[in-house]
């Protein structure tokens, strides 16, 4: 509370000062409210993954599945990702987390019978080069169901954009691309555990749907180190598996899953 020593020598100049400072109270109230409730977080790093499944398109046939590895080659991969975080007190609104991650990869290979892929036949004789992108930006719309020192626990909905494309080029047959853009809605969690006066944490966070033999989680577990001074270290796993039957045409099971380390600053 703001104290005021009257000057009783002169009533009013103390009267003036004391409604100076009210105001000022006043408008310092709402601002200081907010830092102490809004939290904004914003960071990025990189993911060292693996990558294995298979992929069947516009053929109903099991013998018509190019697998990454062994008939494409597939490479594992080191990318970017990059993340915001928006947290605040307004009860009915939703904390806001928007991430975008770079999936993309590369390989050569053959196989060892004839198979088909998108309506092109490609041969033994073919050496085939293969493009897997699939970029996802995520908009995750999330409530604090418990939020306190140590224990932390989201829930909401993640809206999840995929778009890139599967691209297989035979040396003799020639090309076929398997356009991919799709939006999922997935079911959103998240759990952190703090542990006192070290600035670490653990946690992991994920989405998840399943329906009509389709499926898709995409999984981080994490241990989080934030300083003193709003600069943090975050490191984990992350995993992401994606089961397609009968999408677009397209059948299969991909698997993206390994380590990642990130820097972030949090206010």
């Amino acid at each position: 509370m703001l104290k005021q020593n009257f000057d009783y020598d002169n009533f009013e100049e103390p009267s003036m000062k004391l409604k100076h400072w009210i105001a000022v109270g006043l408008l310092l109230t709402p601002i200081t409210s907010m830092a102490d409730f809004v939290g904004f977080r914003v960071g990025g790093g990189s993911w060292n993954w693996n990558v294995s499944g298979d992929l069947r398109y516009k053929s109903a046939a099991i013998n018509d599945t190019f697998d990454f590895k062994n008939d494409l080659g597939l490479k594992d991969d080191k990318q970017t990702f990059g993340y915001v975080v928006l947290e605040h007190p307004i009860p009915l609104l939703p904390n806001i987390r928007i991430s975008k991650t770079n999936l993309s990869t590369s390989g050569t290979g053959s196989i060892t019978v004839s198979k088909s892929f998108g309506g092109v036949t490609y041969s033994t004789s073919d050496t085939l080069t293969t493009s897997l992108v699939l970029n996802q930006t995520d908009l995750a719309l999330y409530y604090e169901i418990l939020d306190n020192d140590i224990v932390g626990f989201d829930l909401g909905l993640n809206l999840k954009k995929i778009s890139g494309s599967a691209d297989v080029t035979g040396s003799v047959s020639g090309k076929t691309s398997a356009p991919i853009d799709v939006t999922v809605p997935m079911l959103y969690a998240g759990l952190q555990i703090g542990l006192p006066l070290t600035g670490l944490s653990i946690g992991a966070d994920g989405s998840f749907i399943s329906y009509s033999g389709n499926s898709m989680t995409d999984v981080t577990a994490y241990l989080r180190y934030t300083s003193d001074y709003f600069i943090g270290l975050e490191a984990g796993v992350r995993k992401i598996n994606l089961t397609l039957d009968n999408i677009k045409d397209t059948s299969g099971k991909l698997d993206f899953n390994g380590p990642y380390i990130s820097l972030f600053m949090q206010f």
